[in-house]
């Protein structure tokens, strides 16, 4: 009887886990247009976007001048990288965060609206009903969600001016669940005993 050893030639191909970019956070976060309408509609002050953004590019770039003399190109490039990523992922968990708001307020505002349910009629006299409250939640929220949007900008317009090139999430290579290298070592020691 012939054993059929597997062939070396199919190589396995091994998926990147995908990471966070700037345009799923400008997706998932409100714009200026839609902050400045939920600012006037909830009497919110209005946020400053370019000091935010400018700000932070700012804050970035500095620190790295700072960094020039202890750090090589490649370890610059890396530390950045991590930095513009964070900024990057906090916006897109609050922008993520805003969107489930947003959808809570729509059903406790619709669920008012239904005339044959006591539950969800207002409250006492001078007290907010429950969706009025998470209306102004949702629009906290938006600024949150917005004014974070503008960090990860800034953060990744500084990246391009220090490293000279835009900045892309890192994409490192996903878990594998196949066999592991002690595991494969015992197969083949095993198939060597016979």
């Amino acid at each position: 009887m012939a054993k059929v050893t597997p062939s070396r030639a199919s190589a396995r191909v091994v998926p990147l886990r995908k990471g966070t970019t700037l345009e799923m956070v400008r997706l998932a976060c409100p714009d200026d247009a839609q902050v400045h309408r939920i600012s006037e509609s909830f009497g919110l002050s209005l946020i400053d976007s370019d000091g935010i953004r400018t700000a932070h590019k700012d804050f970035i770039v500095e620190t790295a001048q700072s960094l020039r003399d202890g750090l090589a190109e490649r370890a610059m490039q890396i530390h950045l990288q991590r930095i513009v990523g964070a900024y990057v992922s906090s916006a897109f968990g609050a922008g993520q965060f805003y969107s489930r708001a947003v959808t809570e307020a729509r059903d406790a505002t619709a669920k008012a609206a239904n005339d044959s349910r006591d539950e969800d009629r207002d409250g006492p006299v001078g007290f907010d009903s429950a969706a009025q409250r998470r209306r102004e939640f949702a629009a906290d929220m938006a600024l949150q969600a917005h004014a974070l949007c503008m960090a990860a900008e800034g953060a990744a317009a500084a990246y391009e001016e220090v490293v000279g090139e835009s900045w892309k999430p890192f994409e490192r290579l996903a878990e594998t669940s196949g066999p592991t290298v002690d595991r494969r070592a015992a197969e083949v020691q095993m198939a060597a005993l016979g």
